[in-house]
This record gives structure tokens, sequence and C-alpha cells, in this order.
């Protein structure tokens, strides 16, 4: 029987932990990150976890302690945001290669400069590339789930991977939603005991973390992650079933929404998707065939899913909350395109930066660019294909 909760979402994240009862919490705090440590190192305090939380003075050493804990053989986590994600820069990569499943919650924040507090999806996806599973929420629901499903990811025998559990920060960290926490003995028997492989305090078997890889052998180490990554995709999918019968609530690596028949959409992540949505809903009101495509699994990127997703799609607009400065467009505009080139599904395309810094993502601004993919299919001309939402010339 589900628990009916009124919660932040750095709340439900907090609780997620709580029941899942770690072995170890290295954090350093940072905003909008800084409530899930305060809230659970409380719960360390009350001895309602048995976890050793260990205070650090910076998030560099925070990841440094998450790769010593979980090298050891102790079920880890930790939280950030924004600077603090890009401190840990090095550490991510080395957690990565090590194969080590560590679960960080990643309350996403732009990053400076200029010094900014507020959402944007600029930290996180700078580590696209840092070899970690990366799963995104719309809502303090999702949040919560997506991590209770965390570990059993994670910690597959076919992954072992680190995994990054996203929010949008203050959107969903700070702002409060009726939610449904499962009970705590179901998240404890759904997680389940970890049983670590190859850690350093074996004392059956020896073994080494992060040695030196000389040439001979570097190139198949990084593709035994490439193959762990691919792996994962079907783990999640799995995970995402079993987690249906206990809570009801149904998972995929995207959600389509009133995409089967329609001619125009826009794909997008995060807290954007649910005003994507109300969007949605008021344009097919009026007899438009419009659809959305939310993202929730970024890494391990789902391309041809995506392609098979939108094959029928004639104007499609891919929304970034960053900029890759690469003068074409956003990090998700990329990969989406990729995606579509390399399954020979081809909808006219525009990508659009949008949100950052926190900027208001409205409904009408998004009906916008459902007005520009209406316009690029009566004139057969897409124009400018890399845009920017509602900033001000």
């Amino acid at each position: 029987m589900g628990i009916r909760e009124r919660l932040s979402g750095n709340e439900a994240v907090a609780n997620a932990m709580r029941q899942i009862n770690p072995d170890v919490m290295a954090a350093f705090p940072i905003t909008p990150s800084t409530e899930i440590p305060q809230y659970f190192s409380t719960y360390v305090a009350n001895g309602k976890v048995d976890t050793v939380f260990v205070p650090v003075e910076s998030e560099h050493s925070a990841m440094s302690a998450c790769v010593g804990s979980e090298a050891a053989g102790a079920r880890t986590l930790t939280a950030t945001s924004s600077c603090g994600l890009a401190l840990m820069w090095e550490e991510l990569y080395i957690a990565a290669s090590c194969r080590l499943p560590i679960a960080l919650a990643c309350v996403n924040r732009a990053l400076s400069g200029p010094i900014n507090i507020n959402c944007d999806h600029s930290d996180s996806m700078g580590a696209r590339d840092s070899g970690w599973i990366q799963i995104y929420a719309e809502n303090n629901q999702e949040v919560y789930d997506n991590f209770v499903q965390a570990y059993r990811i994670a910690e597959h025998k076919d992954v072992r991977l680190p995994i990054m559990i996203c929010q949008d920060g203050f959107i969903t960290s700070h702002g409060v939603e009726n939610i449904e926490l499962l009970e705590d003995d179901v998240v404890k028997n759904f997680v389940g005991e970890y049983e670590p492989y190859g850690y350093l305090l074996d004392d059956e078997k020896g073994y080494a973390v992060g040695p030196y890889d000389n040439p001979v052998h570097y190139m198949e180490h990084k593709k035994q992650q490439t193959e762990a990554m691919k792996n994962a995709k079907k783990v999640i999918l799995d995970v995402a079933k079993e987690f249906k019968g206990i809570s009801g609530r149904e998972y995929g690596l995207f959600e389509e929404y009133k995409l089967d028949d329609a001619d125009m959409a826009i794909v997008i992540i995060g807290s954007a998707a649910g005003t994507s949505k109300d969007a949605v809903d008021e344009l097919r009101a009026e007899g438009k065939k419009v659809g959305l495509l939310k993202l929730r699994v970024f890494r391990p990127f789902p391309a041809e899913e995506i392609a098979e997703a939108l094959k029928n799609v004639k104007a499609l607009a891919i929304m970034d909350r960053t900029d890759s400065y690469s003068s074409q467009g956003g990090p998700l505009g990329a990969e989406v395109r990729g995606a579509l080139f390399s399954a020979g599904v081809a909808p006219k395309t525009v990508n659009y930066v949008y949100g950052l810094g926190g900027r208001d993502v409205k409904v009408e601004n998004i009906k916008e660019v459902y007005a520009a993919l209406e316009e690029i299919l009566a004139t057969g001309c897409v124009g400018e294909k890399f845009r920017y939402l509602s900033v001000r010339e």
C-alpha cells in the first residue's frame, strides 16, 4: 500500500536514500542539492539508517571518498549540483572506468559563469561522456521512483557502472508536490542486499583499483565500458518492468505523449516536459496534430528507439536546456539528429536552446515552438536550424 505524502524533490530523494539504507554517503553542500545531505545526515544522527556519513572539504573529495568506499565493497552515494559536479570531473571518469556503481543525485543547476544558482542542464550534460548512466525526471514522483531503481540498474552484473539521477534545480528540488512513497520494506526487498564484485576488502582474492593501464590494454577496457553501457538499456527496461509490479507506475527509456498521429513534435528533457504537455493539450483541442517525446534515459542514448518513435513526424523541434557552443545547437539536438540520420528518418528539424539559468518556460513559449513547426510544414522551409527560445535581442 503506497504512502501518500507532500514532498519536495530533494525530500523525495532523501527518503529514497533512507529506504535504501546505503553503507556510505560522502557529500559537500552546494545549492540546490544541499538539502539532500542535510536531510540524510539527520537520518544518520537519529539512527534511522546504518550509513556512515562522511563530511568532506569539497566535492572532489566527496567523489574521491565515494570511489574509495565503493571500491572497498560498500554501497555508496552522494549528491551535488553545478560547480560541485564540475569539481568532481576527474573522479567521475575514475568511478566509471573502475566500474563502480555509485549513485549520484544531481540537482541540475547552471554552471558558472556568470554565477547563477538556477536550473539548466549544463552540469550533467557536461558530464555526458564521463561513462555514467544518466536518468532524468520530470517531477518529484519520478525522481523518487528513479532513485529507487538506481542501484538495481547500476549494480547489475552486466552493467556495473555509476548512475546519475537528475532533477531540475528549484523547479522540482524545492517545489512541493503530492507523491506516493513505497513502504520501507518494499523498497528494501526491491533494492536487495549489495553483493560487490571484485572489491578491495575481499580477503579471498587480490584486487587492484585504478592501476596504470598501458596501450596494450587501455582500448579493450574502454570497449568494455561501452558494452556495459549498451547492456544498461535492457537492464533499465527490465528493472522498470519489475518496478511497475510494486508501484503500478510505468517507465521506459522515454515517454511518448500524443505522438501516435502527430505531424509536429518536440523532444525535451526534465520539468519543462510538463509545461509542454499542457501546450500539446491546448493545441490538440484546436485540432492540431502535435505530440511530444520526453526523454528519460540520456545515457545510454536510445537512438534506435527514438528514431522509431519519430519516424512519422514531419516537423520536429529538439529542446536543449544547455548550449554546446558548437554554433550548431545543443547536445540533445546533435544526438537526436544523429539518431534520425542513421535510421534514415528525415523530418524537418530545428534545435532550440531554452531555459538557461532558470529562464521561465511557459505554455505560450512552447506554443511558439509549435507555431514555428507549423510554419515550417506550410512553407517547406526550415530556415534557421538553431534558435534560442524567449531570448531578448
